[in-house]
Parts: C-alpha cells; sequence; structure tokens
C-alpha cells in the first residue's frame, strides 16, 4: 500500500524539525511514495529466559505525534512486536533482538515496544544490520523501580534508510539508560525522546556516531521534565570523515514549572577528520522554574587535538596510528558503557577499518 492512501502534511524543509533533513533521500518515507512491503523483520536472537515474551499483539490507541513519519508508520500498521518483562525479574544475561535481510524497493513500517514491569532490571539489544528502507516506532514503558540499559546498534549497508523514534516512558523511581550506535546506512534519522511520570526516575542518554563520505546521521533528542526530582544525562559524540558528510544532534531539554528538583546536563562533542565534513550541534534548554538542582549543555567542534598527536608520535607511533588512538580515546568512554566486549570490539573495528577505508 502507498502512503499516499492516507492525508498527512509532507514537510518540506522549511519546518523547525527537518531543516537539517535530506528529504529527497528518504525513499518517500516521508510524502507518501514510499510502498509499504508489509514486513515484520525483528526478531529474537535466542531463546528468552523465564519471565520474559516476545508477541505480535493489538496496538493499543496512542496520542497523536508531531513527527509525520511516525504518524504513518501508525497509520499503517495494526499490531506491535512487544517485548515484556515481567516484575521482580532481574535478568543477567542481555535479550539479543535483531532484523532479517529487508529491502530496499519497498518499505518496512515498524511498531516496537519494550516493557518492564515493576522492579524488573535487563538489558536489551537491538541489532540492525542490512539494506533496507524502514520507518519505525519504538516505546519504552519502565514501571516503578524498574531499570533498563537499552543498546541500539545501526549497522546499515550503504544504501538503507532508517528513521525512528525511540520513546521512553519513565516512572516513579526508575532508571534508563540508552546507548545509540549510528556507524552505516545512507540516511539515519532517529529521535531519543524521554519523558518522565513520577519522581525519583532518571535517564541517561548516550551515543555515538561515526560517518563517512556521503552519509547523513541526525540525532534529535528531547527530554521532558514534567515531574519534580528527576534526572537526566545526555551525552553524544560523532566523527567525520569524507566529502558531503553531515551530522545533525539536536538536544531539546523541557524543565516544566511543576518540575522542581530537577538535575539535567547535556554534552555533543564532533571530532572532524578531514575536509568536506559538517557537524550541526543544538543544544537547547527550557527552563520554567528556578527551583532546581542543576541545569546546563555544552557543545563542541573540532580536528585532531595537535597536542595529542605530537605526544603520541614522539613515542615513536606513526601519524596514522596516532590518529586512531585519538579516534579510539575519544569514543572508548561511551562505548565501553555497552559492557558486552564483543560488540565494543566489533564496533571499533568497524571504525578502524573506516578509518583505513578513509586514508586517515
Amino acid at each position: 500500500m502507498s502512503l499516499a492512501t492516507t492525508n498527512y502534511l509532507t514537510p518540506t524543509g522549511r519546518e523547525e524539525a527537518w531543516r537539517f533533513t535530506p528529504l529527497k533521500r528518504l525513499q518517500g518515507l516521508h510524502d507518501g511514495a514510499a510502498i509499504d512491503g508489509q514486513r515484520t523483520s525483528l526478531v529474537s536472537k535466542a531463546a528468552l529466559p523465564s519471565g520474559v515474551n516476545f508477541v505480535r499483539e493489538s496496538l493499543q490507541p496512542l496520542a497523536s505525534s508531531d513527527d509525520v513519519i511516525i504518524e504513518r508508520v501508525r497509520g499503517l500498521t495494526d499490531d506491535v512486536s512487544h517485548l515484556s518483562i515481567a516484575a521482580n525479574c532481574e535478568l543477567t544475561e542481555p535479550i539479543f533482538l535483531g532484523r532479517v535481510l529487508g529491502a530496499l524497493e519497498t518499505a518496512e513500517f515498524s511498531r516496537v515496544r519494550i516493557s518492564l514491569g515493576a522492579h524488573a532490571v535487563a538489558t536489551v539489544v537491538l541489532e540492525n544490520t542490512g539494506d533496507t528502507v524502514l520507518a519505525e516506532d519504538l516505546e519504552i514503558s519502565l514501571a516503578p523501580g524498574s531499570s533498563l540499559k537499552f543498546v541500539t546498534i545501526q549497522e546499515f549497508e550503504s544504501k538503507s534508510v532508517y528513521t525512528a523514534r525511540h520513546h521512553a516512558v519513565v516512572d516513579k523511581d526508575a532508571q534508563f539508560k540508552s546507548i545509540t550506535i549510528t556507524v552505516g546506512g545512507d540516511v539515519v534519522r532517529i529521535l531519543p525522546t524521554v519523558e518522565f511520570t513520577a519522581p525519583g526516575g532518571s535517564a541517561e542518554l548516550l551515543g555515538v556516531y561515526f560517518a563517512t563520505s556521503g552519509q547523513f546521521f541526525e540525532h534529535r533528542m528531547h527530554v521532558d521534565h514534567a515531574v519534580p526530582h528527576a534526572k537526566s544525562r545526555v551525552n553524544y559524540k560523532g566523527a567525520l570523515v569524507g566529502r558531503d558528510t553531515h551530522t545533525v544532534w539536536i538536544g531539546d531539554v523541557l524543565i516544566r514549572a511543576v518540575a522542581e528538583g530537577t538535575d539535567t546536563y547535556e554534552l555533543n562533542r564532533n571530532l572532524l577528520l578531514s575536509d568536506g565534513s559538517r557537524a550541526d550541534s543544538v543544544p537547547n534548554l527550557e527552563i520554567e522554574t528556578g527551583e532546581i538542582v542543576g541545569a546546563g549543555h555544552a557543545s563542541t567542534t573540532g580536528r585532531f587535538d595537535d597536542e595529542q598527536l605530537f605526544y603520541l608520535m614522539s613515542r615513536g607511533i606513526s601519524m596514522e596510528n596516532a590518529r586512531r588512538l585519538v579516534v579510539r580515546g575519544f569514543f572508548n568512554e561511551i562505548i565501553t558503557e555497552i559492557g558486552i566486549e564483543r560488540i565494543q570490539e566489533r564496533l571499533m573495528d568497524r571504525i578502524d577499518g573506516e578509518l583505513e577505508k578513509a586514508g586517515v
């Protein structure tokens, strides 16, 4: 089915939410030209432990989204892939979700839900690979006292287009940590958002993106502090190499008038490894009450630190290896937070390979 059968307001690129995005490269996800391939590619990659279920089920009614692609996903999808983790279930091993091979001729429209019962503890890893055109609405629900580490890895092939909303709803005293890794695809646009619904919750949004020639990666996040005494931290790092490479990071934090005792900070750092690359970084804070613990943001974009390179080269390390060591050190702070050694090594090896291909 074509998206044109439903009536949505098509973005033009003049809207704030779309002003950086290369609309012509979205393969019709935004304007109704994409054809629904009616695929459901997300699968569990291993047997699930007791207390965990992964099923297709009917959708629950949702409030409308201000993102046109997410509205299209909801208009075309009749059910959801639901990973549920029972109350008081403490998992010692990660749950791995992944995708079977997709297609470029048609698009996939995916609804995913991850829910944790009260006081449940889990790590969920979602790995995206292959060549595909995929639009996804992913919702995470954390019940009181639960804790989730959510790792999402975009290792798509070179022609893939992926647009997604990753929305977390954090209840009383719940802890949410997301780690978003983007190293593959032609166009990747992810909206990580957090909504606090009761005091005592915390959210940590971490991310790494590494873009090479011609790739466009956009990460546009929003943290809504609508309750008192919640904490959030955002830390994204990006590196770019090659001509016509473009990354966008937007960080919006809203502290509402009722959100006394809020503690928040957001940081974005970008490393330009060659000429011809562009990194846009826009941190925003909107504060409606002065009764907070703290709120701040920072953003930096620059090239290699000459002093670091000189230090390494003065100890007999070649320029090429010195650059790779600097990039590894730049990303290491966040990649080690994944806590799964084989994935960490795989990602670092991929980054090394991309640097080698780019001659950096």
